[in-house]
């Protein structure tokens, strides 16, 4: 487990190389109900098999339009789901981990799942605060870059009384 400081250290130090150049290939961007779009910096030196699947599913429309489903004060914004129970994922095969040692800080987005560790599918989390008793338990595969207001507008509850959605999710290299 990482100590707090080297948890400080290590995200001062991997916002300063999201800061130098964006990876358009590689940043997917969620167009929000709350307002606004959120930039996500996926990492597939941590997660390839999982940034091949938000890619996959970005680009065929999946997440256009599901909601929000599970949002908990001080934890995370949890979607992905289009049944929107927390229940449902793709049609495609449920994904093998890959735990990675990229800490669960603010902004941070992970694949949800059932108790099984291979058990992802399409369901993610963006993390409104830090929470390190997720490390290596879930498979972090990207981080907010930009937006993360926009997030923090996200209505909460488990269910929402009137969930937020994903809008439209896109690559932003297949916009250029």
């Amino acid at each position: 487990m990482l100590s707090w400081l080297t948890c400080l250290i290590i995200g001062g130090w991997l916002m300063a190389a999201e800061a130098q150049a964006e990876d358009l290939e590689n940043t997917l961007v969620l167009d929000l109900s709350t307002g606004g779009s959120v930039r996500i910096l996926m990492r597939p030196d941590l997660a390839p098999k999982h940034v091949e699947r938000i890619k996959t599913l970005a680009r065929e429309g999946f997440y256009n339009g599901i909601v929000f489903h599970r949002v908990i004060e001080g934890f995370m914004a949890q979607t992905g789901d289009p049944t929107g129970t927390g229940g449902g994922g793709s049609d495609l095969p449920d994904l093998e981990a890959e735990f990675n040692e990229f800490p669960h800080l603010r902004g941070v987005t992970s694949m949800a799942r059932t108790d099984a560790p291979n058990s992802a599918n399409s369901q993610f989390f963006i993390m409104l605060q830090p929470n390190f008793g997720l490390d290596n338990q879930y498979t972090v595969w990207g981080r907010v870059i930009d937006g993360m207001e926009f997030v923090d507008s996200i209505e909460r509850g488990e269910p929402p009384q009137s969930p937020s959605s994903i809008v439209k999710a896109y690559l932003a290299g297949d916009q250029s």
